[in-house]
């Protein structure tokens, strides 16, 4: 019956991000970028400058975290495991083609999480413990003036929260390639998940901001020197990519085949979970920012987007110019980048583990701290208590099932948030600025003063 029940999940899932989120996501973001005068491209040089200011320039922290600190933590959720192996099932299934769709995803969906972030500060609330309380439950209510999609947002983010796949990958790879008791793995990333998630967005901030930048120049230097030393066969490898984009990939080794739908739904499907496009996560985390102005928070989620999707580049290339992705025997997804890297680099087996606990552990801290936050606005005495309870449960309980099975979970309530939040933006399209500080001469207009609860 279980079987049967993922199987009825997994056909769901294909249908909606094969013929219903792709129109959702292309369709608004089309619709953004051309109202924005393609905001996300022609604002490059200004996203740098303003990520440079809040690093370089003091700023006073009255309430809320520091501007950085919560661009950090919405970092860690997003680049980590998703990138390195959810984003290379796409190829596994969509062929290379999926790497287009990848791209296409990335750049409209940034000014979709540009949206998001600027409505989420914009609507945010003060509460008695010296931050904000944002994100989709408070603009939503501006969009339809009712609390009813508010509240199946705040449980879909509670479950979206609990990030059953990537507990899942941590725990079978250290388990495998370290040969440690498996009860041992899972006691141990509990507790570290806990005690960096109950500390709140300032907590996840100070990890996040160490742990981040270290993982990303690991991962790029490998990556490049890989890339560099197969640079022969890039220009092959992208005519595949876009040819197989538009007219699907034959079958070749013991990759079986796919048509254009299959590229569509899993290249814009993996890159939305990996970014957390229209998903609402986001907001949540950066409208703790102390900042006033919300074009600069949103600005720098922006930048997370790109590096995020450059990030999925890496990845889908290292398994593309490696040839795995095509192996006679299909490789489990948790195990796909890290053959690709040990045709080049030795003690894979060694390395691999600590490097998905490290880029992992950012996007499970996060991910719960959301999910606390949804469970709070939920039951305000006692969502916290509870949410961590379910969470605990949760976790264990998934890592005995197979990891396709807790991808399945998390991209389908992935595709609800999307549905709700992007009717959202939708609604307020009118309320979201995308004059840049600069282009209004005056920096930017403030918003306006919250309530305090």
């Amino acid at each position: 019956m279980i079987e049967a029940f993922f199987q009825f999940l997994t056909r769901l899932d294909s249908v909606f991000w094969a013929y219903i989120a792709f129109v959702l996501i292309m369709v608004l973001g089309i619709f953004l970028t051309v109202k924005s005068r393609f905001f996300q491209i022609r604002q490059i040089h200004n996203i740098g400058k303003t990520f440079f200011h809040f690093l370089f320039h003091p700023h006073e922290e009255t309430r809320g975290v520091h501007p950085l600190r919560a661009f950090f933590a919405s970092a860690g959720g997003m680049i980590g495991i998703g990138n390195v192996v959810g984003i290379v099932t796409a190829v596994q299934i969509g062929g290379p083609g999926a790497l287009f769709w990848v791209w296409m995803a990335g750049m409209i969906g940034a000014i979709i999480k540009y949206s998001e972030i600027y409505l989420g500060i914009k609507y945010r609330i003060e509460n008695s413990r010296g931050g904000y309380d944002g994100g989709p439950m408070y603009f939503l209510k501006a969009a339809f003036k009712t609390g009813i999609l508010s509240l199946a947002v705040a449980i879909l983010l509670c479950v979206y929260g609990v990030e059953i796949y990537q507990f899942s990958v941590i725990t079978e790879s250290v388990s495998t390639n370290w040969h440690v008791n498996r009860y041992l793995v899972i006691g141990i990333l509990l507790t570290l998940v806990l005690y960096a998630g109950l500390g709140g967005v300032k907590r996840i901030g100070k990890i996040c901001s160490w742990i981040m930048p270290l993982f990303m120049l690991t991962y790029l230097g490998m990556s490049l020197w890989i890339i560099g030393h197969e640079a022969s066969s890039i220009p092959g490898v992208l005519a595949d990519v876009f040819k197989a984009a538009f007219n699907g990939h034959a079958a070749v080794g013991g990759f079986a085949g796919c048509s254009v739908i299959l590229s569509i739904q899993h290249g814009i499907s993996r890159a939305a979970y990996s970014a957390d496009i229209g998903i609402g996560y986001d907001s949540i985390i950066q409208s703790e920012s102390s900042t006033s102005f919300p074009e600069r928070q949103a600005r720098l989620a922006i930048l997370g987007v790109l590096l995020d999707n450059l990030i999925c580049t890496l990845s889908i290339l290292l398994v593309l110019v490696s040839g795995v992705w095509k192996a006679v025997v299909p490789i489990e997804g948790s195990h796909l980048v890290q053959e690709a890297l040990s045709l080049y680099f030795p003690y894979m087996n060694l390395f691999m583990p600590i490097f998905l606990i490290s880029c992992g552990y950012t996007t499970l801290i996060a991910f719960f701290c959301v999910g606390l936050k949804s469970a709070s606005y939920l039951l305000p005495r006692y969502g916290r208590k509870l949410y961590t309870g379910y969470a605990v449960f949760a976790l264990i309980f998934f890592t005995f099932f197979d990891q396709a099975q807790a991808l399945v979970v998390m991209s389908i309530a992935g595709a609800m948030l999307l549905i709700i939040n992007l009717l959202g933006i939708l609604r307020l399209r009118k309320e979201i600025v995308f004059h840049s500080p600069e282009e209004r001469k005056d920096i930017a207009s403030p918003i306006p003063e919250v309530a305090k609860i």
